[in-house]
């Protein structure tokens, strides 16, 4: 299979996944601002899930432009990833409607470091395919920042059961960090 097929395949489910998750927002009953107001946690909600989704998008059309080739290993791992991305669109409703309850909090916690790790494999099973002087090795390097992600995953899921809002706090600190352009894979191209 080419790049390409797996890339628009992707491109694709991750496309269905945002939907879902719009479809989530429910018109508020009542026409006076007030009426946002219990839907509050429910945007809150969407807005966080949208910007990883949008991350895993952003890293992984990365991941592949920087990719000379996919095996069977690179198919699989994708559809593993794609498997924990579509999970968030239920999280991202639990926790919303339930107003970052902590266990909510903590299940979405769970779902974003399972989609981390399923990231991190796919990465494993890319660099796999290439040579180790690669632009695809050098570009990854020792992944300092994805490492760093899954830790503030697992200590943010620690973090719910204290108190939801905690939870989320290291969260949104993994999207920001990912939200500051990550230049490693396009440098690397550039390069070449």
């Amino acid at each position: 299979m080419s790049k390409g097929r797996l890339e628009a395949f992707s491109d694709g489910v991750i496309a269905i996944i945002i939907t879902i998750m719009v479809l989530e927002l429910k018109v508020p009953h009542g026409d006076t601002w007030s009426a946002l107001n219990p839907l509050t946690p429910v945007f809150v909600s969407y807005v966080l899930s949208f910007v990883h989704v949008a991350i895993y998008w952003n890293n992984h059309h990365h991941l592949l432009q920087a990719s000379k080739r996919v095996g069977g290993a690179v198919l699989w791992s994708n559809a593993h990833l794609l498997f924990w991305l579509s999970l968030i669109p239920a999280a991202t409703a639990w926790m919303g409607e339930n107003a970052f309850a902590p266990d909510t909090v903590a299940l979405y916690g769970i779902v974003l470091i399972l989609c981390a790790l399923a990231y991190t494999i796919l990465v494993r099973a890319l660099l796999r395919e290439h040579r180790a002087d690669s632009s695809l090795a050098r570009a990854i390097g020792r992944d300092v920042k994805g490492y760093v992600s899954l830790a503030l995953y697992a200590v943010g899921i620690a973090a719910s059961f204290a108190s939801g809002r905690l939870g989320l706090v290291f969260y949104a600190t993994v999207a920001i960090i990912w939200l500051v352009p990550d230049k490693r894979i396009e440098r690397t191209i550039a390069e070449t």
